[in-house]
């Protein structure tokens, strides 16, 4: 079974992938009216897997009348990736490393979601497909009142 990514940029194995999402988030906070790191997780996949509210549900154990919200990766990411002329050299260096997480989540996954389930207390997940067919990306908590 070969493991070859045709992307130069992508990792060889998903391992390698979960080592570059791990290295990629290390020590980055995702802000909003609070501040938590980012988890990375793997989701072994049988066949290739239709990412949507009941998937998802299901695989966190969660109700089913959890709401799902699914965003754009550059939106979600977007305040986190945008320099702003008031930033200082310290917030100019996260927006970089946010910058290359999501040009490491681009180069290595495919049929990237971001889904967002419930409210206030937000968990978010960036899910994306690995070229072995199953799911791997990124958790974190979200606070929105």
């Amino acid at each position: 079974m070969s493991n070859t990514n045709v992307n130069t940029n992508g990792a060889s194995s998903s391992d390698e992938l979960l080592n570059k999402l791990k290295l990629a988030t290390d020590g980055l906070l995702f802000m909003s009216e609070s501040e938590y790191p980012f988890e990375v997780f793997f989701w072994q996949s049988q066949e290739k897997q239709q990412v949507n509210p009941e998937f998802i549900l299901s695989k966190l154990n969660k109700p089913s009348d959890t709401k799902v919200e699914f965003v754009d990766l550059d939106s979600f990411f977007d305040v986190a990736t945008t320099e702003e002329e008031w930033h200082s050299k310290e917030d100019k260096e996260i927006v970089k490393k946010y910058q290359d997480l999501v040009k490491i989540i681009k180069e290595n996954l495919s049929d990237i979601k971001v889904a967002r389930l419930g409210d206030i207390e937000i968990d978010a997940y960036i899910v994306g497909q690995v070229p072995s067919g199953d799911l791997a990306g990124l958790s974190t908590k979200i606070i929105e009142t």
